[in-house]
């Protein structure tokens, strides 16, 4: 299938924040009220499109526990996008963000597009991290904050789409460079009819987002 690019992201944060039900309800419209912990990475993908341009997410999803660090670090290495997710109901995740944050910028493009993510917004009665809380730490350190849900599907199409929105605009402001495997962008296969930076047709795919001005 033709697509003018390919994104690839990855989703990190501390074990049982609801990474894997994140990408199981962006990529298949579904949630599981019990999964397994994910061991190492897991993978999922598709396809969206902005301003007319039909783009390709590579979505990698890596394991929280302290002994797949490792594994996880080797993922960031050519991202381009990242959701950086916490529990709203569990406080250690939430302070256990600024070392993931410093992993990801360390091992990762400096052009990164990281998007803070408060999960399990539909709980709010255990709440124990305030919103206002997440809002200044990602103002602090660059980032757009989103609360989501897994289980209602809440901010979960706005959270990737936002990453790829940046995404999109730091290529048409050339930080990334396209030929380097790195960047976390590659250019998609084209029709033979359509050269790669030409337009391509707006299709049935199962996201769009016209306007760049994320979230």
């Amino acid at each position: 299938m033709a697509y003018a690019y390919l994104f690839k992201y990855i989703v990190i944060g501390d074990s049982g924040v609801g990474k894997s039900c994140l990408l199981l309800q962006f990529t298949d419209k579904r949630f599981l009220s019990s999964h397994n912990l994910t061991v190492g990475v897991e993978f999922g993908s598709r396809m969206i499109t902005i301003n007319d341009k039909k783009i390709k997410l590579q979505i990698w999803d890596t394991a929280g526990q302290e002994s797949f660090r490792s594994i996880a670090r080797s993922y960031y290495r050519g991202a381009a996008g990242a959701l950086l997710v916490y529990d709203i109901t569990k406080r250690d995740t939430f302070n256990h963000l600024q070392s993931w944050l410093e992993d990801t910028r360390k091992n990762s493009s400096s052009h990164i597009v990281i998007v803070l993510i408060g999960n399990k917004s539909d709980l709010e009665n255990q709440r124990v991290v305030q919103k206002e809380e997440g809002e200044a730490f990602a103002r602090e350190h660059g980032m757009v904050f989103l609360e989501t849900s897994a289980r209602t599907a809440t901010n979960v199409e706005e959270a990737f789409l936002c990453i790829a929105k940046g995404i999109y605009r730091k290529i048409l402001q050339g930080q990334f460079d396209l030929s380097s495997e790195g960047s976390g962008v590659k250019i998609g296969p084209q029709p033979s009819s359509v050269r790669t930076s030409g337009s391509t047709a707006r299709s049935g795919s199962q996201g769009s987002g016209d306007r760049l001005g994320c979230c």
